[in-house]
């Protein structure tokens, strides 16, 4: 990973329940790796620091070699049986559930804040090159009350970092990532393969007026999934079983090349 993180200090912060995600963390890393040779849901369309990229959202999304079947309950209940089979996905859920929902649920102390964000960074390659700063910025936004008012605004300002060379990045998809771990119902997760499969949709069916700049605001994504959702018939579904159904779906139709 491309990091610039202090390990040994790090680790001297870190209390034991952290230590046993990290333990979780290096399990699973080695064997998504050794199955995939990939991470699950990069950062892709962001630059290193996950600054966004607008040169990779401005074109329309390159049509596939061929139709991508129209969204159904069928279809979703396809791809989410595919997520629930494959070990790499199931396992690496789970070690993530554990250490944001057991482990280390609370960000009012820097050592939980800074073990969760680093382990995000690992486990999705989100490139942020320097690691603590956006632990010290998420802990000044009073996370956990907002999380718990389902507050969209929090993803914006999570993702605006500014680092000690001076310099502000945008780190959105990470961002939605952070929340989305918290709150996986009510913050989906954005990424490249979602974003274009949505403007897929957009242009073969128009589900939802919405321009591809709209997709970089929480709350315009937020509400195109709700779109989405109605447009489909799919409301019995949750954000993240929809988060995880147009990942997988995104990834086989607009694959990257690595």
């Amino acid at each position: 990973a491309h990091r610039e993180i202090d390990v040994a200090e790090q680790a001297a912060r870190i209390v034991g329940a952290a230590a046993g995600a990290l333990f979780l963390r290096h399990t699973v890393i080695v064997h998504r790796h050794q199955e995939l040779g990939i991470p699950l849901q990069t950062d892709d369309g962001e630059l290193p620091q996950s600054n966004v990229d607008p040169a990779a959202f401005v074109s329309a999304a390159k049509l596939p070699s061929s139709l991508i079947a129209t969204p159904s309950a069928s279809e979703v209940e396809k791809y989410l049986r595919a997520w629930n089979d494959s070990e790499t996905y199931r396992l690496q859920e789970s070690a993530l559930n554990k250490l944001f929902l057991e482990l280390a649920p609370q960000n009012d102390r820097i050592e939980n804040i800074l073990i969760k964000a680093a382990t995000l960074n690992d486990f999705y390659s989100t490139n942020i090159f320097s690691i603590y700063p956006v632990a010290r910025h998420i802990l000044s936004l009073d996370v956990d009350k907002r999380l718990q008012a389902h507050d969209l605004s929090l993803v914006s300002d999570i993702s605006y970092v500014t680092f000690p060379n001076g310099k502000t990045k945008k780190l959105y998809s990470f961002a939605t990532k952070y929340c989305s771990h918290h709150k996986p119902d009510v913050y989906p997760i954005y990424d490249d393969y979602i974003n274009k499969i949505l403007r897929y949709y957009r242009d073969v069916d128009g589900f939802s007026k919405f321009t591809n700049e709209m997709l970089l605001d929480y709350r315009s994504f937020h509400a195109i999934l709700h779109d989405f959702q109605r447009f489909y018939k799919l409301e019995k579904y949750t954000l993240k079983e929809i988060d995880q159904y147009l990942w997988q779906l995104g990834k086989s139709n607009f694959p990257k090349k690595y």
